[in-house]
């Protein structure tokens, strides 16, 4: 297999304001999801928890590693053009599924960041969430065609179930 081409690289920030790091971290779930990623403090809706820089990939979906194709979001999809898929840098591939989930992500292109937002009010210690499903980011479905598409089940929180 060909390792998978680059298409752009976009470490350096085009936004108004500066990258933070987010008040969050990495830890065991204690399920069989593995690792999640965690709040330190409260966050609350509306609230950007992160904003993440983006590597854009130039090859087809179907010709990742099937590591890769689990932690990648679709960049751009125009008509009559390949989809080019993006790794979010920081946490943004990190995040576990929830349906509904506590955050929400939206892309932006110019500044070639992906923003993902408090949905709910959060807790410090509670695991933040994206729908893998969701429409365009949003943090509900009514579907989970992403785990059916790869043959997956989906493990969602107690609260979900």
């Amino acid at each position: 297999m060909k390792p998978f081409a680059i298409l752009r690289t976009w470490l350096t920030w085009r936004g108004k304001d500066p990258l933070t790091q987010p008040s969050a971290c990495v830890n065991d779930t204690g399920t069989a999801k593995g690792r999640g990623v965690y709040a330190l403090r409260d966050f609350h809706d509306g609230e950007v928890v992160e904003a993440c820089p983006v590597v854009s990939l130039a090859t087809p979906y179907e010709k990742l590693p099937g590591e890769i194709q689990n932690i990648v979001f679709q960049w751009v999809w125009l008509e009559n053009s390949p989809v080019i898929q993006a790794v979010a840098l920081g946490y943004g591939s990190l995040y576990n599924s929830d349906n509904p989930s506590n955050m929400r992500y939206e892309i932006d292109r110019p500044a070639r960041i992906m923003r993902f937002i408090d949905v709910r009010h959060n807790y410090a210690n509670e695991e933040l969430t994206v729908n893998y499903s969701g429409c365009k980011g949003a943090a509900a479905s009514d579907t989970n065609w992403w785990f059916s598409g790869k043959s997956i089940t989906p493990i969602f929180s107690a609260n979900n179930e």
